[in-house]
């Protein structure tokens, strides 16, 4: 009894490592997932703390991630209100839009209430999913200090191999898969200041369903 207990145990930590990328240095060293791989099978939190399974949500239609800093970031609140401009037609082509951050719930349902957003949002507080896409980077000391004082972005610090405390953050990215769960269109940019134009999501997405 007590070896097969063992036995779940192991697999289950061999299964979790296998998604689990280590967290880059800097934002320039991240090993993103890349086309021709599967939504990783991680489970998150809804607005409301309700867990849902990254790879069991693209089962039921293609899905449009986007991973963002959080809704402290300017940037990334331009983006959303760019996406829930083009919603309507990614709907309509059977798509769903899901985001992505680092945010708490609470938060989430603050950013959804601001930019009254209709899409699904996904707490990543531990940052299953931007480590399991690769896209989970260490800021440096100087921004980590500058968004808590300035921004108030009050997220858990991760210890570097130094043992220096820093905030990580998910490069901000854009995934389009099928609904089998296959990345067909990614997008990942080291500078957050640049995103990915709506149009050039929607022709991406226009071939996914095309295939």
């Amino acid at each position: 009894m007590l070896k097969k207990v063992l036995l779940t145990v192991a697999t289950a930590l061999l299964t979790l490592n296998a998604y689990a990328k280590p967290i880059a240095v800097d934002e320039n060293n991240i090993s993103p997932l890349l086309n021709g791989h599967n939504i990783p099978d991680v489970t998150l939190s809804d607005i409301k703390g309700n867990k849902v399974n990254l790879a069991e949500l693209t089962q039921s239609k293609p899905t449009v991630f986007f991973f963002y800093r959080g809704g402290w970031c300017p940037f990334c609140n331009i983006q959303m209100g760019q996406l829930k401009a083009i919603e309507p037609k990614l709907i309509e082509m059977g798509f769903q839009l899901v985001g992505i951050s680092p945010d708490s719930p609470a938060s989430l349902r603050e950013s959804m209430t601001e930019n009254e957003l209709s899409y699904l949002l996904l707490s990543d507080e531990n940052l299953a999913a931007a480590k399991a896409f690769g896209l989970a980077f260490f800021t440096s000391k100087k921004v980590t200090d500058m968004y808590q004082s300035k921004l108030n972005v009050g997220n858990k610090l991760y210890p570097m191999d130094n043992g220096e405390q820093r905030l990580v953050l998910p490069v901000p990215a854009i995934y389009i898969a099928d609904n089998t769960g296959l990345i067909h269109f990614q997008y990942a940019n080291p500078n957050y200041k640049v995103r990915p134009a709506s149009e050039l999501i929607m022709t991406a997405a226009k071939l996914v369903v095309s295939k």
